[in-house]
Formats: C-alpha cells, structure tokens, sequence
C-alpha cells in the first residue's frame, strides 16, 4: 500500500492529512473568515505531518494536493507547497480535482442517496457565480466544470430528469435562485485533506501523477487583480 501527505488549500479551510494503507493517521484543519487567507498557515502545518511521520519512521511514497478550481491564491500555495516537498524528498505528486474531493464526504454520509442522483459541488467565486461541476454518484462527470452564473435555468435540464443535490460553500446561496422540487440543499460539506485518501490512492495506483517541473493548479478562470488606492499602483497597472 502506501503512505500520502494531502494539502487543502482551497476554500477558507486549510488542512492537512496522512494517509496510510487506507487510514488517516494524521489530520489538521484550520478555518480563517476570508477565502484562502488560511492558506498561510500551511507551512506549520505540514511541518508537523512530517515531524509525525519522520518519528514514527514513516516513509512517505507521494504528496497529493487539491488542484483547483477554488482560490487562486490558496491554489497556488498548496501545490507550491506540494511541489517543494516532492522536490525535497524525491516523491510523486498526486493532482486531486476539488470539485470531486467535496463529493467525498457525501458519498460517506449519505450512502442512501437514490441511483440516479446527481452530485453538484459547489465553490464561492464571486456574486451569484461558482465553480461547480455534475457527477453521478460513481464519480463520472455527467457535466464539465464550469464557472456559473446561477439562475433559475442553470441546472435546469439535469434537475428535470434527476434529484441534484448541491453543496459546498457556494450552494447556500444559490438555492433560492434554483428553486426546483428536485433541488436538495447538503450543508456542512467542506474540501478537508482528510477526504482526500480514496481518490488521491487511486490515482497513484493507476500511475496518474504530475510532472513536478511544470504541474499548475486548475484555476478555470484567470487572475484579476484588485487596483488599490494608491494612486502610483493605479498609473501603473494602467500602463501595463
């Protein structure tokens, strides 16, 4: 079997997990009130996974990191942080697409779900957009990835043939909008490194690891930066 340090770092929620052998023998999280902020915390974090695993003479066979979409900036400290450690200590690096990472606690919570069911995570972006995709309860994508503006048709041909149950921590606020019988609201459902062991083993045991020199996150929409008051910042970005 093998040994696998998870990083999260996408949403709000930072964490940290060790896998072995199909057990999580090591877990940290962390919340901070503002998306992605938390993501500073990392370092100390993994620090102390691997102070764990180092004193119990623990090798470790991969890293796995939540590869987006979510938090620019958050995405981009995690598999930094990923990528340094599979440097340092010659390890592979497991990609672990974040929208499939939040299905997983639903799946182990609500096993009873119907059969035809349809999974929507969903992740903050902006307004009445997220970053959500539609899975089947098997995990096959029964839609692309997508970054929506939710209105009141956005699902509207999947939740006319199908229960869809829509979490994560952009769904609260679009259920209103939604507004379909066949609509269902799960809450408390996060992206933790802790359910990252399943689908972060498969893929290691199925050989689908990164190049370390050249993985990036998936960030599905590109960066914009915030113009500050400072006027000299303001001239200079519009120079550009």
């Amino acid at each position: 079997m093998s040994c696998i340090l998870h990083i999260e770092t996408s949403t709000n929620v930072c964490s940290v997990a060790v896998s072995e052998d199909s057990h999580v023998i090591f877990q940290q999280e962390e919340r901070s009130a503002q998306k992605g902020s938390s993501a500073e915390r990392i370092g100390p974090m993994v620090d102390e996974a691997l102070s764990f695993t180092d004193n119990h003479a623990i090798p470790f066979d991969a890293v796995a990191v939540s590869c987006g979409p979510g938090s620019y900036t958050g995405l981009r400290i995690g598999v930094s942080m990923a990528k340094g450690i599979c440097y340092g200590r010659n390890l592979k690096l497991v990609a672990v697409p974040t929208l499939e990472l939040l299905c997983v606690p639903v799946l182990l919570r609500h096993p009873d779900l119907p059969e035809d069911a349809l999974l929507c995570p969903m992740i903050d972006a902006r307004r009445m957009e997220v970053y959500a995709g539609l899975y089947t309860r098997a995990l096959k994508p029964a839609r692309e990835v997508r970054a929506d503006v939710v209105d009141a048709d956005t699902y509207r041909p999947f939740l006319d043939e199908h229960p869809v149950y829509f979490f994560g921590n952009g769904a609260q606020k679009c259920m209103d909008t939604i507004s379909h019988p066949n609509a269902h609201l799960l809450e408390g459902i996060e992206p933790l490194a802790k359910w990252m062991q399943p689908l972060a083993e498969r893929r290691l045991i199925d050989g689908l690891t990164e190049d370390v020199a050249y993985f990036e996150p998936f960030y599905l929409k590109d960066y914009v930066a915030k113009i500050g008051a400072n006027p000299l910042q303001r001239e200079a970005l519009h120079k550009k």
